[in-house]
């Protein structure tokens, strides 16, 4: 963090998703520059509240990163400390280190907390119906889903026609005394969010509460690596497991500029 004090607006997703596609431009291929199979967090830090949004105070800022593809993610990596400074809302940054997680195990049922919030509906300009609200206590949401995961999973490449048939176990289960908790204290789990793709500005429903997801380990596996829901890859669907182990600081590495 070169300017402590720095900010960006409360939901910054759109700012780190220009940011981190004009990273990938930046590389030169083609293939891994057009990837949308990743998923990303909002920046984490120490923050105040202003009007302006988040103002930064700590000396770092970390963003979490993930893919199921580790050569685009080694792509990424190698890119990423090419650039000196990155400019994010008003913050200036210098890429610093890289931190891998530790493995996680995963089951066919599996307790998870949101990282950025879920989208449910591809988002169409003009139109209202991806600002629909949805009670995941429904059907319809577990549906609607399994739907946008599968058709991640075919895009990817990497399931073969069989193994994606044979995922047809999918069920969200929200926890029901937070959705309680929520209600009760006049909060709110589902918000409205901006986002932008190819220059044009939509709005979508984003849902953040926690759930059991009862899925093949597979399944787990994809969504924990590359998000939950639409627009993974504009910082939407990241989800963390509960109680998991946090990141191991002796897998830190440090990168020496290009």
């Amino acid at each position: 963090m070169k300017n402590r004090g720095g900010y960006v607006p409360f939901h910054h997703q759109h700012i780190l998703a220009q940011t981190i596609k004009g990273v990938l431009a930046s590389g030169g291929d083609s293939i891994f520059a057009t990837s949308t199979d990743f998923n990303f967090s909002g920046l984490k830090g120490q923050t105040k509240i202003s009007r302006k949004g988040l103002h930064f105070y700590s000396a770092k800022a970390t963003l979490v990163f993930s893919s199921g593809d580790k050569a685009f993610l080694d792509y990424f990596g190698s890119v990423l400390f090419k650039h000196k400074e990155l400019i994010v809302g008003n913050l200036f940054l210098i890429p610093e280190s890289i931190e891998k997680e530790d493995p996680v195990l995963v089951t066919d049922s599996q307790k998870f907390l949101c990282i950025s919030p879920i989208v449910l509906l591809p988002g169409a300009f003009n139109d209202e119906k991806s600002k629909r609200f949805i009670s995941p206590e429904e059907d319809e949401f577990s549906d609607l889903l399994y739907e946008s995961t599968l058709q991640r999973m075919a895009a990817s490449k990497r399931f073969t026609e069989e193994q994606l048939t044979s995922f047809y176990k999918f069920q969200v289960v929200p926890d029901k005394g937070y959705l309680e908790r929520i209600e009760s204290g006049h909060k709110k789990f589902a918000r409205i969010y901006p986002l932008f793709d190819l220059d044009i500005k939509y709005e979508v429903r984003g849902y953040t509460f926690p759930f059991t997801l009862y899925a093949p380990d597979a399944v787990q596996r994809f969504i924990y690596e590359s998000g939950l829901g639409y627009f993974s890859h504009k910082g939407f669907g990241m989800l963390d497991i509960s109680h998991s182990t946090p990141v191991s600081h002796k897998a830190q590495e440090e990168v020496v500029y290009a």
